[in-house]
């Protein structure tokens, strides 16, 4: 399977071993004041490993460095080792992250202080017309009565941000808010401004000290979240508009996590323990690994943290689809966000001897290609698995000269590469089409030659096509930018699935935003083309989409906490494409539950949703002991000692969230969920339902009437098992409050066992 990121990136993903360094500490005043040591790089001996070490809470006021330093091993005595403490947390968690040798960490572990050691993780990292594709329009709606997000913070961890693109011009652009508490690392002509507020580097043996963005996903990211209005911006002249992302006047703050060994957990931890000391109010990570218990997964801690603080934490659900139970970033008090597709294509079209002709996408599209038919070939019709996908070397001895070849996605062979190796071969043009995986879900992609990506059915017919004639031929239409495709929104291919592993009681993904084909800033220009843009894809795109928008419904609304914000965005999800039919999923099939959450993102609905299911930090506590986590561990996510023997515990469909996931047997169960009245006043809702098959609903009571802002009102709901579900594995439904404009929905998935 291939996936459309920057092309520096791809190697990240297939980074599993941690790098190790340690670092000097020239002014530890302002260090601790900022929780984190400077990441300048010195050599350290070969077998130290990053080790994430967890004490118990210390005391107040007292040194912490020096504390830490007194409960490692004699053998840091030394002043060499004494930079092996690498970051300080104080917000994520109480502890640090250090450079030990195995037998220092087996050391360390025998203390009575010291909770947890444990080596590092490595994480992977998992545009113009979509402010207009999601209803987003200047001096209208939810632009205009939120400011366009002025005076909000979003926090992303990324791999750094390009400074001085336009994206992030300062102009018109007010002073920081009083609260804000962050540095710039940028010195010289590329600097800070009004816009991008504070930039950090948290990645160890870089080639720059500086935050600058290297490789171009945080750039992009940052763009999309929170872009000023760019006109012109374009890649080759597709997708030509003014570029914009969904909180254009709100202010940026970069913290530097991913390099090129991926993203190191010390950082991540470093990043956000240090972004909501800055005083952020949105965060944004397009990065993530497998699921872990919440307690072991730095994400979810530090999620935690932020939320406490009434931060707003919006993260990408992965690229691990189209199999179930994919996901990353899976605790209920994170947006979780799929990736789904825009109503935009770049058009190119394989067009065969026979006359048929099938769409396709392709970013490079060259004006002096001649559309005459040329032979057409299959790479693989010699049998070779790397002919097939065009890998590297592999078609050295077929005959492509002047030849349209067929080529197969896969092999974790760039794109660009099996264009190259085509055009090495004196091939003239190229079709790459998906694998079954993909399937209708072609990538808008940057080629070295004339190319078109088409869908795996396509590429079935033009292998049928060359098999049934001695003579096949093709070529390669362009048709430049095409909107208004009716199949929008779909969920991608790539974009991970549920249900759950952490917690299969809480429905995951929480919501579907654009993530394939979307053009943001970028640091370099690809066609010398100023400002320089590019589109990639993956559910890194639809993270800061969402990420965005909360921005904008914070601005909006700011007495609302972190869960009426995802309430408010989930409860007015669209669940159906422009073309007034099912969500639709790769294959052409409607999308299930798992794979789209409550839908597809509507900002100006969220703007005002009515009622909103509202979670306070402490309400997660039954949850999480419901989880049967030790009280250890339940300590842990808090940051404060728990006695779960103390707390009356909740099964996880118990909790309030706006969506429900039932493992349902042959026993009903009862929930209740609580309403907060935030929209009209003396106004009356009614309960509807569209029960999952083999599963009776009942909602008691079937009406409610608010007659205030912030009223709460209770009800109950039971899911009795009934029909005939021996031949399914689940089934999806939904339950409405309806009142007038305003139609309260979440999806509700009963997985039957």
């Amino acid at each position: 399977m291939e996936l459309a990121l920057p092309f520096a990136l791809i190697f990240a993903l297939l980074t599993v071993c941690p790098t190790t360094s340690a670092h000097q500490n020239p002014d530890f005043a302002k260090a601790i004041k900022q929780h984190y040591l400077p990441t300048q790089e010195i050599d350290v001996p070969n077998s130290l490993l990053t080790y994430i070490v967890r004490v118990e809470k210390p005391d107040e006021g007292g040194d912490l460095y020096a504390w830490y330093r007194s409960l490692l091993p004699s053998s840091f005595e030394s002043d060499q080792n004494q930079r092996r403490i690498t970051f300080l947390y104080r917000n994520v968690m109480n502890g640090f992250a250090v450079e030990l040798t195995p037998e220092e960490a087996q050391a360390l572990q025998d203390k009575e202080e010291v909770v947890s050691v444990r080596p590092e993780r490595t994480f992977p990292l998992h545009t113009t017309h979509t402010p207009t594709f999601l209803g987003l329009q200047q001096g209208l709606g939810l632009w205009r009565n939120s400011n366009f997000g002025k005076g909000i913070i979003i926090g992303l961890l990324d791999t750094g941000i390009t400074p001085d693109h336009p994206s992030f011009s300062d102009e018109g652009m007010p002073l920081p808010p009083a609260k804000w508490n962050g540095l710039c690392e940028f010195t010289g002509r590329r600097t800070c401004n009004n816009k991008l507020i504070g930039a950090r580097n948290f990645v160890k043996n870089s080639n720059s000290t500086l935050p600058l963005d290297g490789f171009g996903h945080g750039t992009h990211t940052a763009s999309t979240a929170a872009g000023r209005f760019v006109q012109g911006g374009n890649v080759f002249g597709n997708a030509n508009g003014t570029a914009v992302g969904m909180a254009p006047d709100a202010h940026l703050a970069m913290y530097k996590v991913c390099g090129r060994s991926g993203c190191l957990e010390s950082a991540i931890l470093a990043g956000m323990d240090t972004a909501i000391e800055d005083g952020v109010d949105v965060l944004s990570l397009s990065l993530g690994g497998p699921s872990f218990p919440f307690f072991d997964d730095p994400i979810a801690l530090g999620a935690f943290s932020a939320v406490q603080k009434g931060i707003f934490v919006s993260c990408s659900a992965g690229n691990s689809g189209p199999d179930y139970t994919s996901l990353s970033n899976e605790a209920p008090w994170i947006l979780t966000v799929g990736a789904s597709t825009i109503d935009r294509r770049i058009l190119a079209t394989a067009k065969l001897g026979n006359g048929q002709v099938f769409s396709g996408e392709s970013i490079f599209q060259p004006h002096n290609f001649n559309p005459t038919l040329l032979p057409l070939v299959y790479a693989g019709a010699n049998g070779n698995s790397s002919s097939a996908i065009c890998a590297p070397g592999s078609l050295e001895n077929v005959d492509v000269t002047g030849k349209v070849v067929l080529c197969e996605v896969g092999g974790l062979v760039r794109s660009v590469d099996k264009g190259q190796e085509v055009k090495n071969g004196g091939g003239v043009a190229m079709i790459l089409m998906n694998s079954e995986i993909e399937g209708y879900n072609p990538l808008a992609e940057i080629h070295v030659l004339p190319a078109t990506q088409v869908s795996y059915h396509a590429g079935l017919a033009i292998k049928s096509y060359i098999n049934s004639t001695s003579t096949p031929t093709a070529t390669i239409l362009f048709g430049g930018t095409v909107i208004g495709s009716l199949f929008a929104p779909a969920v991608t291919f790539f974009s991970s699935r549920g249900p759950s592993s952490a917690s299969p009681g809480i429905l995951k993904p929480d919501i579907i935003g654009p993530g394939q084909n979307i053009l943001a800033a970028w640091p370099v220009s690809l066609d010398n083309n100023v400002p320089s843009f590019n589109i990639i894809s993956g559910t890194s795109m639809s993270c800061p989409h969402l990420a965005g928008i909360a921005a904008l419904l914070k601005n909006s609304h700011p007495d609302w906490s972190p869960a009426a914000i995802k309430s408010a965005i989930m409860t007015s999800a669209n669940t159906v494409n422009l073309g007034g039919k099912s969500i639709l999923d790769q294959r052409l099939l409607p999308a299930d539950v798992f794979a789209t959450g409550a839908g597809h993102v509507n900002p100006l609905k969220a703007n005002d949703p009515g009622l909103v299911y509202d979670i306070q930090p402490n309400d997660y506590i039954p949850y999480l002991c419901g989880l049967n986590y030790t009280d250890k561990e339940v300590g842990l996510i808090l940051n404060q000692n728990v006695d779960c023997s103390e707390v009356k515990t909740i099964p996880e469909a118990q909790l309030n969230y706006p969506s429900f996931s039932i493992w349902l047997g042959s026993t009903p169960q009862f929930y209740t969920r609580t309403l907060t009245n935030v929209g009209a006043t003396n106004v009356t809702y009614f309960s509807e339902m569209d029960p999952p098959v083999g599963v009776g609903i009942s909602i008691s009571p079937a009406e409610i009437t608010f007659t205030e802002v912030n009223q709460k009102a209770t009800y109950t709901v039971g899911f009795i098992p009934g029909g005939d579900t021996k031949n399914l594995t689940f089934s999806q439904g939904s339950i409405r409050w309806v009142s007038g404009k305003y139609s309260v929905s979440i999806p509700v998935a009963a997985v039957f066992v």
